[in-house]
């Protein structure tokens, strides 16, 4: 029987064994269904058997959970757990979205996507073991970096792409990317991780588009698509508007939609009413505003899909590595500080 979150309790299974140690016992792995986590440990066995919690070392909180460090103890690897709030979550969210999130990050294996490696519950509390990631929100990491160019911007949206593509082919819509949701695998590097798959779906066939089609209002403001907010049904091209608009604000430093009211916001979108401003604009490659005009079509069915994203010409052409203006960091700095203010306006 399953419990309050859906989660079915999984019958005794061994551990799989990774370890090619001539002199560590093989041990066999067993298949679930997989629409079902398949972890290492029993979900129902007491965490603290296999993981060291770092009571000291917030690396983030929530309405309902908070995101500490933490140790595997069989190889001292360093990991993120989530720890939420049962009782408090389903006050503010349908369960729904935490079973969603475990089933869909249980089948992810993708380099530019956070790993999920483990799931522990209690009556109260529900631990997600995921993969540490160092780096913060990508949209900060360059706005404190001295120097950026549209080569670093391409480089960013081939990852985001790759991961679009991905998890589009395994019948999964993520409807909520934003730079929140974006992370740094660590301070040095370039690598970015998709995070937050609460609002995720699971459809049959992302293909048709007439069939099948979601109805749910959600997403964040100024990265939402249009067809979401006239609530229209709607497929996994969603996703594609939120990267037009990430893609937007990577070569500018401020969204191609913007009012402080947020029924004029979401008239903007709607209208898809949005332009390439001078100065900002003006050194930016021609092929890279192509690749935006084919993301922010107001017709999902004629928006580019992930694949398409990947073979534009725009990935094609060499785009020197010239900084831009530093008029941009400068936007994305106020863009950052905006964007927090409504963060936090929204949750009061």
């Amino acid at each position: 029987m399953g419990n309050k979150h859906g989660i079915e309790k999984p019958k005794k299974k061994t551990k799989p064994n990774n370890n090619k140690n001539k002199n560590t016992k093989k041990e066999k792995l067993v298949t679930v269904p997989l629409s079902y986590p398949c972890f290492t440990h029993d979900p129902f066995s007491p965490i603290t058997s296999y993981y060291k919690i770092q009571t000291n070392k917030l690396l983030g909180e929530g309405a309902y959970s908070k995101v500490k460090e933490g140790i595997y103890l069989e190889t001292h690897t360093p990991v993120a757990i989530k720890i939420i709030n049962k009782d408090t979550a389903n006050r503010l969210v349908k369960p729904e979205m935490l079973k969603n999130e475990v089933e869909v990050l249980s089948i992810m294996e993708n380099p530019y996507i956070i790993k999920l490696f483990d799931i522990f519950e209690t009556e109260k509390e529900l631990f997600l073991v995921m993969e540490l990631v160092t780096g913060g929100q990508l949209f900060d990491r360059i706005a404190e970096r001295e120097q950026y160019s549209e080569c670093n911007a391409k480089e960013v949206m081939r990852q985001l792409c790759v991961a679009i593509e991905y998890f589009h082919s395994k019948g999964i819509v993520h409807r909520d990317l934003k730079p929140e949701n974006l992370l740094l695998e660590n301070r040095s590097d370039t690598n970015i991780k998709v995070t937050d798959f609460g609002f995720s779906r699971i459809i049959d066939d992302l293909h048709t588009t007439d069939k099948k089609l979601l109805t749910t209002f959600c997403g964040s403001p100024g990265y939402v698509a249009p067809e979401i907010i006239n609530s229209e049904g709607y497929n996994k091209k969603v996703d594609m508007w939120s990267s037009g608009v990430i893609l937007y604000v990577l070569l500018s430093g401020y969204p191609p939609f913007y009012s402080e009211d947020l029924n004029d916001l979401l008239h903007l979108i709607m209208e898809g009413d949005y332009f390439f401003h001078s100065p900002y604009w003006d050194d930016i490659s021609l092929e890279a505003k192509d690749l935006i005009k084919n993301l922010l079509v107001l017709d999902p069915r004629k928006r580019l899909t992930a694949t398409e994203v990947l073979q534009h010409d725009w990935f094609k052409i060499d785009s020197g590595n010239i900084p831009m203006s530093p008029v941009m960091l400068e936007n994305l700095k106020a863009h950052n500080i905006n964007r927090r203010t409504v963060i936090t306006e929204l949750q009061s």
